[in-house]
């Protein structure tokens, strides 16, 4: 079900809602991001961490798989899963990423989420779609896998 469709009609606005959200989200919280090439999703994730506070300079992980970024509110783990198959992604072992056993607990950015075979507890999907007329959207669902 969603929660919101938020209309993002420039780069900023993308920006923005990734402040919005690094602002406000908990420890523990996982983003899992979809969209084509060009939705928007790192500059999303560049907004959360300016949200987090974090200066460092955010670029998409495509190569290295996961980036991990410390010194704000909380540690934003950044991964990338658009190289990579489902049974590659698999073997990663994610979930210590959002369980806090391997690592501090932070918030957890996921491009390319549909690549996951497995999934967190609790988590929110950012949909982001981009139309040359209407600009992005984005449609946000809150899920808990009881």
């Amino acid at each position: 079900m969603i929660e919101r469709i938020i209309e993002l009609p420039d780069p900023t606005a993308t920006l923005m809602l990734g402040m919005e959200l690094g602002k406000s989200l908990p420890a523990g919280s996982v983003l899992l991001l979809t969209g084509e090439l060009g939705s928007g999703k790192t500059t999303l994730v560049q907004g959360l961490a300016r949200g987090l506070e974090i200066g460092d300079a955010i670029v998409s992980p495509t190569f290295t798989i996961i980036n991990e970024y410390f010194g704000g509110r909380l540690p934003l783990y950044h991964l990338d899963l658009y190289r990579l198959t489902t049974a590659e992604v698999d073997e990663l072992q994610l979930e210590g990423y959002w369980s806090g056993i391997e690592t501090q607990l932070g918030i957890v950015a996921i491009e390319w989420a549909e690549r996951l075979d497995y999934l967190p507890t609790h988590f929110t999907r950012l949909e982001l779609t981009y139309d040359r007329v209407d600009g992005r959207v984005a449609k946000l669902y809150r899920f808990e896998n009881i």
